[in-house]
């Protein structure tokens, strides 16, 4: 079974994770005909899910972890109905190196005549203590193949994990299983011998390349290539891989520069997906993250985009634009707990271990309505995954500007350069970047 490559971005996806994982798809299957497959690990945010359809683009494919799944070692053998002769399933048992599966019309197993469940009938017919005497074998064959037929053998769903399972399948008898989907119906069947050492599940890595923040599991993936724009906290491999992590604002602007070196065109809507990448990431290039790259990819893409036929005719880089920020504001549209999960990222330092969630409104004074029940979710969250402290940044996409909640932080924060509050919370003035401006100014205090 030949299995497909994952592009994926990380866990928590924003915009840009989400549309380089598209985007490198289909750069990906248009130049070099990769079995390319785009995935996130985790649920979209409010922005990305407008824009996914706003542009009517599918969204890509979830991949929970990256664990081995029953599905990657399952062999889907021809069937044969309860009801037919016995001589159907023989045949398959011949070409299948000894086993047959016997499927109901309505596509749920009923049992698989083996190698033993055979022995077990003519033992009965032609036996010690036969129940027909002169039974032949095109008697047998004629029988049908339910009389044959061990009706015990354990069944697992595709998407099982392996590793979850693989004790309970070597301690049966059996040397073959069911694949069954969620709904019972065959799938396949799987080996013992199959699910000692299954293949790993192939990934391409966007937007990011550290372990922590990446999908669950990944030690048990074959890590193919990583193509990022933030700091190197990469995971160890077992062979050389493709790395590419450029000081860009923006992972969408490298697919853009990838499919351009390729000389290939993208079609208008995975064009805007990856313009509203690059402008969700660098908030419509005003971000210190922003590079003169980031600007001449928005050019190029806009020429891709804003053409008759498509969905972004009647727009300029303008108008989209502030669709794509209003689309991923506010604070009172989503209950606290996304507010304070929907864009975060773990990070380590020192003995520490925190994260820093990111929030954009159109006015800072929103914050104040939903300021108690927000703090209440953000040490709620804290609490939940074990971290030290946790930061939630605020930030006003019109006027660059940021408002830093902290739960639990350690004392040498009190040293970060912004102005505290009666209400406990500290104003950024110009702080519009998280990896550019909030995370430097942590880390130099946690590791200085």
């Amino acid at each position: 079974m030949r299995l497909p490559t994952y592009v994926i971005g990380h866990m928590n996806p924003d915009l840009d994770s989400i549309a380089s994982a598209i985007g490198y798809t289909w750069l990906l299957r248009e130049r070099d005909g990769a079995d390319v497959i785009a995935a996130r690990s985790g649920v979209i945010n409010k922005q990305t899910a407008w824009v996914l359809e706003f542009l009517g683009l599918e969204m890509p494919y979830l991949l929970s972890d990256a664990s081995p799944r029953f599905e990657v070692v399952t062999h889907r053998l021809d069937t044969a109905l309860p009801e037919q002769p016995l001589r159907e399933a023989w045949a398959i048992a011949s070409r299948t190196g000894g086993v047959a599966p016997i499927v109901n019309a309505d596509g749920t197993p009923f049992g698989m005549v083996t190698g033993n469940s055979l022995f077990n009938l003519i033992n009965q017919l032609a036996g010690p203590h036969p129940v027909k005497i002169n039974t032949t074998i095109n008697d047998i064959l004629d029988l049908p193949c339910d009389q044959a037929s061990d009706t015990t053998i354990e069944r697992f769903n595709k998407t099982a994990r392996i590793r979850d399972l693989v004790k309970k399948a070597l301690r049966e008898e059996d040397n073959e299983f069911w694949v069954v989907d969620d709904h019972g119906k065959y799938v396949g069947i799987v080996r013992q011998r199959d699910l000692l050492n299954p293949p790993r599940i192939k990934l391409i890595l966007v937007d990011h390349n550290e372990a922590q923040q990446s999908i669950s599991s990944l030690e048990e993936a074959e890590l193919l290539e990583i193509l990022d724009h933030h700091r190197l906290g990469n995971p160890p491999t077992n062979s050389p891989i493709r790395f590419m992590v450029e000081p860009v604002g923006s992972t969408s602007t490298l697919v853009t520069e990838r499919t351009v070196e390729a000389g290939l065109a993208l079609p208008p809507e995975i064009a805007g997906l990856l313009m509203a990448g690059i402008i969700s990431d660098t908030l419509n290039l005003i971000s210190p993250t922003t590079t003169k790259r980031d600007n001449e990819a928005i050019k190029k893409l806009a020429r891709w985009a804003f053409v008759d036929n498509s969905r972004l005719k009647n727009e300029d880089l303008k108008s989209y634009a502030e669709k794509v920020l209003s689309a991923g504001t506010g604070l009172g549209s989503r209950p606290a707990n996304e507010v304070v999960t929907g864009d975060i990222k773990i990070y380590k330092a020192s003995d520490y271990e925190f994260s820093i969630s990111q929030a954009e409104v159109t006015d800072l004074y929103e914050l104040n309505e939903h300021l108690v029940k927000i703090e209440d979710a953000l040490k709620q969250m804290r609490v939940g995954k074990g971290l030290d402290f946790a930061v939630l940044m605020v930030t006003d996409v019109v006027s660059g500007s940021s408002i830093l909640l902290l739960d639990n932080p350690p004392l040498i924060l009190e040293d970060l350069p912004y102005r505290r509050n009666s209400d406990g919370t500290l104003t950024a003035e110009g702080l519009v970047s998280r990896k550019k401006q909030l995370v430097p100014a942590i880390l130099s205090l946690l590791e200085g």
